[in-house]
């Protein structure tokens, strides 16, 4: 049995050997412990017999367990992360960062992919625990955060990504402030009747988004029934051309419509596209995130651009401060960043003007004290790009 143990099947179906440190050893006529302290503290042997054992890794093509590693040293040098939508390039970008930060502290990223379902995220979340990862990154599939209780059973410290948490460290964006630079800037271009095309309205995000478009348009002296809402249950590309195929089926048209992500308006330009209805001439589209798709599209979209990969490295960062930190030390944080507006052609009209700029700080970062105060930091401004506003 315990030989059945040391096999697996390669391709063809042949069985191999798996290496163990036991094979390592003897190949290079060193003890188990040498082979261990070799790979784990390396300052304790020899250099002649650390490159001995090196040979003998490279010949036999050993790959230490990190998950008996870690049961013996009883941590990981894992971080799990969970994203709502890998096809989503936002999400790709925010993963970069993560890892990126997560190296420089000699950690890797296990990178997973919920696909909006909290079955699936309660089925990673548990996988996560039972790897005895470090810390997870989250964005959560499930608005009511409840497997988020598995990882504080298990003591496994949390960081929420594009979300807002009171129990814990979060990472996210002013998506109110969004949603109201995209309204501002379509009504100041001389738009009355504007459709918001939007994901499911359980995500705040969704919801904060139509918010700040309808603070927008009522400041501005339109009524509240000058924002049509189109909600689809996915926010991707196909759910964007359906979305765009109803907007053509309405009877009083819009003249802009404000997508509360970039593959939603891609999806919804492709509709207007095959329909033969100009972009701008005729309709007008604003997406969010500018992934970087949108800048490339046949009509180069505006959009209200989020700071994808800084959120990822932020997030990761205030992660391990918490690892890291002395037991009672670490104090939870919420990090809210400043969203900005990208114009491109999918929005311009001839002979109108670009709304006044906006100065806002690049984000704010606040803890709960005593009094549920916060206290504001201002982080470094991102490079241009694209006509921002």
């Amino acid at each position: 049995m315990a030989r059945l143990k040391r096999l697996w099947y390669g391709y063809h179906g042949q069985v191999t050997r798996i290496v163990g440190i036991k094979d390592v050893a003897q190949d290079a006529g060193v003890s188990v412990g040498t082979v261990s302290n070799a790979i784990n503290r390396p300052d304790l042997v020899a250099p002649e017999t650390r490159d001995r054992v090196q040979a003998a890794i490279e010949r036999l093509g050993y790959v230490r367990s990190e998950a008996a590693r870690s049961l013996r040293a009883g941590t990981s040098r894992i971080i799990g992360q969970l994203v709502l939508d890998m096809a989503n390039p936002f999400f790709a970008e925010v993963a970069a960062g993560a890892a990126r930060a997560a190296v420089t502290a000699g950690l890797r990223v296990m990178l997973c992919n919920s696909d909006n379902d909290p079955a699936e995220e309660a089925a990673y979340i548990s996988l996560f625990a039972e790897q005895r990862v470090r810390g997870v990154l989250l964005t959560p599939a499930d608005p009511s955060g409840a497997e988020l209780s598995v990882l504080r059973r298990h003591d496994i410290p949390f960081v929420l990504v594009d979300r807002v948490t009171s129990e814990g460290c979060s990472v996210s964006v002013d998506d109110v402030a969004g949603g109201r630079m995209a309204g501002a800037h379509l009504v100041e271009t001389g738009h009355q009747d504007i459709a918001y095309v939007s994901g499911p309205m359980s995500f705040a995000q969704c919801r904060d988004r139509r918010d700040g478009a309808l603070a927008a348009i009522t400041a501005h002296g339109l009524p509240a029934d000058a924002l049509a809402q189109i909600v689809m249950d996915r926010m991707d590309v196909a759910s964007g051309r359906e979305a765009g195929r109803r907007l053509l089926a309405l009877a009083r048209r819009p003249t802009a419509v404000f997508c509360a992500n970039d593959l939603l308006a891609l999806g919804v330009l492709q509709a207007l596209y095959a329909a033969g209805v100009s972009v701008p001439g005729e309709v007008a589209i604003i997406g969010y995130d500018d992934i970087e798709f949108a800048g490339a599209a046949a009509v180069p979209l505006s959009s209200v651009r989020q700071p994808s990969s800084e959120m990822g490295q932020i997030a990761a960062g205030l992660l391990v401060e918490e690892i890291t930190a002395s037991p009672g030390q670490h104090r939870h944080r919420r990090v809210v960043l400043e969203p900005e507006l990208v114009v491109r052609e999918s929005t311009r009209r001839e002979g109108t003007q670009a709304s006044a700029p906006v100065t806002l700080p690049a984000a704010r970062e606040g803890r709960a004290d005593a009094a549920g105060g916060r206290r504001p930091r201002r982080a470094a401004p991102r490079p241009p790009s694209g006509q921002r506003i």
